[in-house]
């Protein structure tokens, strides 16, 4: 095993970053300072899927034959780790790391070619159906149902926590065909159109919201909606083997590059806010944090390179997956807390819309710093990592069953 780069390797990483340089514009990176939850409003979100689809590098992940740039593991790690280091927007996985490795995988010939090139081009954007109230971390138990009409799927229920759904046009979803003994057996993956009649989307309005671009999730509903039976990934039943496939790619990205860069934030930040007279990075305990951190993102960035090792020789990670989704989390939770640690009293403040400022929509000064407007919201916003995606229990449940127990 190698954790070096090649030569090759470097020169292609030195390409990316002439790459971003040049496309990831100061305006950007202003609003990305601004952000509380790493992403940007919708016109300069999709605008930035855009121009990475223009260049190619949108679907990383994919085959040389759906369209994808045929990088090794090295290189899709690299291209990961400089978009990080430079504080990029974060891309949706929704469609382009989710749906379309399933769509890949499980649908037929005439699935792919309709659906797979506007993933690949950014010319829709999707959500994400699985969660529902009282089926979070026990997806199994999903109520949602879908009833084969001829041709067609009657579909009523609802989804929750659905991320950017008012941004979406298009939403996978698990959905109940029967009810099996095991429950899941009778559920099923289908495509939906968010443009169906019957089809309401309701914001969950979250404390970090703001009116430009920041409020993330909702609840969607579904009554009566009509879907072709055409959308039916893979055969009827067979929705949770899909559900399983996808969330190896929802939880096998790199975490090690955005914590090692919001951490080299940390650290900047602590060399300018004071505690008792002093910089707060000559303060003891508080370096020891940050070393300690920064140690831990060390160790999280080794392991990460092992596995993407294992990866490139064609090996499966299995339950390693799980573990990098709940160290990065974790580790990522660690950093907002310390950056708010520093931030002091100027965390206290809540700015509903930090936007404003920048777009010359608001004459009222900023209650703190800059670099510490977003420390409050970010905080809270990161709260949901060690949730999502399967909930960190989980995750060591699997590892215990998958590792521990053989």
């Amino acid at each position: 095993m190698d954790l070096e780069f090649t030569t090759e390797e470097l020169k292609f990483r030195d390409e990316v970053r002439a790459w971003i340089a040049e496309n990831y514009t100061d305006d950007l990176k202003k609003r990305m300072a601004l952000t509380k939850n790493g992403s940007l409003d919708e016109a300069n979100q999709k605008a930035w899927h855009k121009k990475l689809a223009d260049k190619g590098w949108l679907v990383t992940n994919w085959p040389v034959e759906h369209g994808g740039p045929g990088w090794n593991q090295a290189q899709k790690y690299i291209y990961e780790m400089e978009m990080a280091l430079a504080g990029a927007p974060r891309m949706s996985s929704m469609g382009v790391r989710m749906c379309a490795p399933v769509i890949m995988k499980f649908g037929t010939d005439e699935q792919k070619k309709k659906f797979l090139p506007p993933i690949r081009n950014s010319e829709v954007w999707w959500c994400q159906g699985y969660s529902e109230p009282g089926s979070g971390s026990d997806l199994a138990s999903l109520q949602m149902s879908a009833k084969r009409e001829g041709d067609h799927y009657i579909l009523n229920g609802s989804k929750t926590w659905t991320t950017h759904a008012q941004w979406a046009d298009w939403i996978f979803c698990l959905v109940r065909t029967s009810k099996e003994e095991k429950k899941q057996n009778g559920i099923s993956f289908i495509l939906v159109d968010m443009k169906s009649p019957g089809i309401s989307i309701t914001p969950i309005n979250t404390l970090d919201d703001t009116p430009t671009g920041d409020q993330e999730i909702n609840s969607v509903f579904f009554d009566n909606v009509k879907v072709p039976a055409d959308n039916l990934i893979g055969k009827e039943g067979e929705g949770w083997t899909c559900a399983k496939y996808l969330l190896t790619f929802e939880r096998g990205s790199a975490y090690a590059p955005s914590n090692r860069n919001a951490v080299r934030k940390a650290r900047e930040i602590a060399k300018v806010e004071t505690s008792g007279g002093r910089p707060l990075i000559d303060d003891p305990d508080f370096a020891r944090k940050l070393a300690d951190l920064e140690i831990q993102i060390e160790a999280l960035d080794a392991t990460e390179r092992r596995i993407f090792d294992k990866l490139s020789s064609g090996q499966s990670v299995g339950a390693m997956s799980s573990l990098m989704k709940t160290r990065g989390s974790e580790i990522g939770q660690k950093v907002t807390e310390i950056v708010l640690e520093a931030a002091g009293v100027y965390g206290s403040p809540f700015v509903q819309d930090t936007y404003a400022h920048l777009e010359g929509r608001s004459n009222e000064p900023l209650p703190a710093p800059e670099h510490l407007i977003t420390s409050a919201g970010s905080y809270f916003n990161n709260r949901k990592t060690s949730i999502y995606a399967g909930s960190n229990e989980i995750q060591r449940n699997i590892m215990a069953q998958m590792i521990l127990a053989g």
